[in-house]
């Protein structure tokens, strides 16, 4: 069982997610450029929107993952509020624990990676660390350097305890690390297979990069010495309409959380909200960009491969007369998508398909009768379309 969310959504002036010279980022797709915001950008807002609105109490029930580099500090704190270990030693258990997993460590230890780990993970690394404390403690300081100032050598843990800290990281429980997956080259059995896609959003339309150039007054500098400009400078900004596509594989969510579809339900409901709810935090206190979606289309679908319809937009988006951008690109889509129904036919698998636009139900040609009238209805009965009842 797949399901597929496709969105259109027209932003205001904004810089929602830069490069590294701090340009709205931009690609080149059917031989003009477009506008962009990367699929890592987009799944980073909806993974913290989630967070913020705790729906379901998925924080609460521990079932939302941290992503870290801090690790050491995170449990070896745990441990010195516990009372089991001083500071010291705390940090020293750690870092063989870490070492011991396969993680690399910097000299500030902080692992070389970013490690995404559920709450159960964190609360099971800990217990480990705990029980193992006094043969960890002990691998540490044999490690420990000669001479002041010099670098801790490899540290040697023994193969049974090995065993049981990697044991901690089953990847179960936590919601958004089974929707999003994780992989660790250092401990390839922890890997956890993404069970959603999100691809880059672009624009539907050529969008052009532009400069606000500003000023800014000093509050506090006598006008009668100098009237000028505190401070002056540029900013990039454009403004586009985006096609956004993402999917998620049903049976590879419900396996990813040890079989719980009841959770798996909830984290789904959870990702297609956030979806149409959560927008990228970039530059908005000086530009307010909060546009909701034109349209979200979601299709669950019981066998087929997945349709990205983003080549409905192959050819730029060109207006004329009275139409505008979102209106010809709602057509676009929805022709888009009858094209595929046609092509694909019985192959297709298609089980439900449902549309909410805000305003645009007169441009659908082909999903006039699949419309819905809020993004609450569109969501609860795509969950229980996949699922077969809606989240408790």
């Amino acid at each position: 069982m797949l399901i597929e969310f496709h969105l259109l959504q027209s932003f205001a002036p904004s810089n929602l997610n830069r490069d590294d010279t701090g340009s709205p980022k931009d690609c080149e797709f059917g031989g003009v450029r477009r506008a962009r915001i990367s699929s890592q950008c987009l799944k980073r807002t909806m993974r913290t929107w989630v967070r913020g609105q705790d729906l379901y109490d998925l924080r609460g029930s521990g079932h939302l993952a941290e992503r870290t580099r801090l690790l050491r500090d995170v449990i070896a704190d745990r441990l010195v509020k516990a009372g089991a270990v001083e500071l010291n030693d705390a940090e020293q258990i750690l870092t063989a624990a870490l070492q011991g997993m396969g993680y690399s460590m910097g000299d500030d230890g902080r692992t070389q990676v970013l490690i995404f780990l559920g709450a159960d993970e964190l609360d099971g690394l800990e217990a480990a660390c705990t029980e193992h404390s006094a043969v960890l403690l002990e691998s540490a300081r044999k490690a420990a350097p000669k001479t002041p100032g010099g670098k801790i050598g490899k540290i040697d843990v023994p193969d049974a305890v090995k065993k049981a800290l990697q044991k901690t990281l089953n990847g179960k429980a936590a919601a958004d690390l089974a929707m999003y997956g994780r992989m660790l080259a250092e401990m390839p059995a922890s890997k956890v297979d993404a069970a959603s896609q999100v691809a880059h959003a672009i624009s539907t339309h050529r969008a052009s990069i532009e400069f606000d150039y500003f000023t800014a007054v000093d509050d506090l500098k006598p006008l009668d010495v100098d009237a000028g400009a505190g401070m002056l400078g540029t900013v990039e900004f454009t403004s586009a309409c985006y096609y956004r596509y993402q999917n998620v594989h049903v049976e590879q969510l419900v396996k990813n959380l040890g079989g719980d579809r009841t959770l798996a339900a909830q984290a789904t409901s959870a990702f297609l909200r956030a979806a149409v709810e959560a927008v990228p935090s970039g530059k908005q206190n000086s530009m307010a960009a909060l546009n909701p979606p034109a349209l979200a289309l979601a299709v669950v679908r019981d066998g087929g491969g997945g349709w990205s319809l983003a080549n409905a937009f192959e050819k730029p988006v060109r207006t004329g007369g009275m139409d505008g951008i979102v209106q010809e690109s709602v057509r676009r889509l929805d022709a888009e998508f009858g094209t595929m129904q046609r092509l694909y036919g019985e192959w297709a698998g298609l089980k439900q398909t449902l549309c909410c636009t805000a305003g645009h139900d007169g441009e659908l040609a082909v999903l006039g009768a699949s419309t819905v009238q809020s993004w609450p209805e569109l969501v609860s009965r795509t969950v229980e379309a996949a699922f077969g009842g809606a989240p408790a």
